[in-house]
């Protein structure tokens, strides 16, 4: 992976070596990883400069770009930070949903010690003193509804950790896409740069495979969805389908158990 001095940094931007020192202070920008007496940026460190520039060149404010930034590693998306008025709920603004005690875990999601634990495991909960830090309040808020609707969070969580099980293996089928190919006998033979291309080459998997994975889940999970809406919809002899019904209940706020 490429790393820069701050001089270089600078030159791969564009960004003037005063004015990423500027968004350190500011908090825009991590600061580096300092070896020796010298501070190495990262390909994020340079997709981060990239991204506030684009957004200082739309007008936005450092501190409006600081909060975008910040709900962004809570796992909140930009609507979150720019609507107008935050919809009602325990979990809907991010500032509230940074942390959350053991007792609202309880009671909101009826979590388990075990459904704690693993929230754990999976890096959605960190143990914050006596509470706990959110990593994705947006995963938690649907969490929440799911467990309102009368699933249980333990089957939520069952979930993911099969999920995580078997994306691992297509993780590791994509990645061998490059190390089938050239992670031989070879290979400790390789000279540094064509190790440095190797590890770039290795990089340009992950885009490529998150796309195909998010299309073809997508693509799955609405046929599942359709799926399950037509078998439903054989129970309604002359009334409204199950999604018409879905929506008109959601708009009146009348559905049983969900609103």
């Amino acid at each position: 992976m490429t790393e820069y001095r701050i001089a270089e940094l600078a030159e791969a931007s564009g960004i003037s070596v005063r004015n990423i020192r500027v968004y350190q202070d500011r908090g825009l920008l991590p600061p580096p990883e300092v070896r020796g007496r010298t501070g190495w940026y990262s390909e994020e460190h340079l997709v981060r400069l990239n991204l506030i520039s684009r957004l200082l060149e739309r007008g936005y404010t450092f501190a409006t770009i600081s909060e975008l930034l910040i709900a962004a590693s809570h796992g909140m998306k930009v609507e979150h930070v720019l609507r107008d008025k935050p919809r009602p709920g325990r979990l809907r603004s991010w500032k509230r949903a940074a942390t959350i005690t053991i007792t609202e875990l309880r009671k909101t999601l009826g979590a388990s010690d075990w459904s704690i634990g693993v929230s754990q495991k999976l890096g959605l909960l960190v143990k914050d003193g006596t509470n706990f830090a959110v990593r994705n309040p947006e995963l938690l808020e649907g969490a929440e509804v799911l467990v309102k609707g009368g699933i249980d969070i333990d089957t939520l969580l069952d979930r993911w950790l099969r999920v995580e099980s078997d994306l691992a293996d297509v993780a590791a089928s994509f990645v061998a896409i490059i190390t089938d190919k050239y992670f031989d006998e070879n290979l400790p033979n390789l000279s540094e740069k064509s190790v440095s291309e190797l590890a770039e080459l290795i990089q340009t998997v992950r885009p490529m495979a998150h796309d195909i994975v998010e299309t073809a889940f997508g693509k799955a999970l609405d046929a599942e969805i359709s799926k399950a809406i037509g078998e439903a919809n054989k129970y309604y002899d002359g009334g409204e389908a199950l999604g018409g019904l879905a929506v008109e209940e959601s708009e009146e706020g009348t559905s049983d158990g969900l609103a």
